[in-house]
């Protein structure tokens, strides 16, 4: 179970794109939480009335947990391509979610029939590159996404790529993730 502390980290880096005086003592917040300063990947999901509003995340660790969370709240909030960016007015109606993601491996398959049979249904998160293109799911697309076989196709269209793309042996990775959800509104100030 994840610590609510992630949580509040994500709204207040949001709060501070609304207001510049919002401020907290983030030596304090570190001192207190220790393990926000170790390297860690983190997608941010908000969800505005059950639907996706950004989703914006790393799935390497390459930074602090915090200031992973930080950057990635703050791009799914205002930068996420497929929507406009967040306005005030809609926060009482957001979501947040943080997902950690576990470090990624190769799964390794023989061929799409193969592949189908290793993928783990509402565990794996998984990622596919191929020729120099890459898409995920995390775990949680296997909401909508129930087979292995939709999961995948629209994973390999997701990252720019025709789902006939198995037939050549892509590099899939799988990781896990814990996640944590809250109501924006509900989730205390740092």
């Amino acid at each position: 179970m994840l610590d609510p502390i992630l949580l509040r980290v994500a709204k207040s880096a949001i709060m501070r794109q609304f207001d510049d005086s919002y401020k907290f003592d983030e030596k304090s917040l570190l001192e207190a939480y220790p393990m926000l300063l170790v390297e860690g990947a983190a997608f941010v999901t908000l969800k505005h009335k059950q639907s996706l509003r950004g989703c914006i995340g790393s799935i390497i660790a390459h930074r602090s947990l915090y200031n992973d969370i930080v950057h990635n709240a703050v791009a799914a909030a205002f930068e996420d391509p497929r929507f406009y960016p967040l306005s005030e007015s809609e926060l009482s109606h957001v979501e947040v979610e943080v997902s950690v993601l576990s470090k990624a491996e190769i799964l390794e398959y023989e061929d799409f029939s193969d592949l189908l049979q290793k993928v783990r249904p509402d565990v794996d998160g998984l990622i596919i590159n191929y020729n120099g293109r890459q898409g995920t799911f995390l775990p949680q697309v296997w909401e909508q996404l129930k087979t292995p076989r939709e999961f995948l196709e629209h994973l390999s269209m997701k990252a720019g790529l025709n789902p006939s793309v198995y037939e050549k042996h892509p590099m899939i990775y799988r990781y896990g993730v814990d996640a944590i959800e809250e109501k924006f509104d509900e989730i205390a100030s740092l």
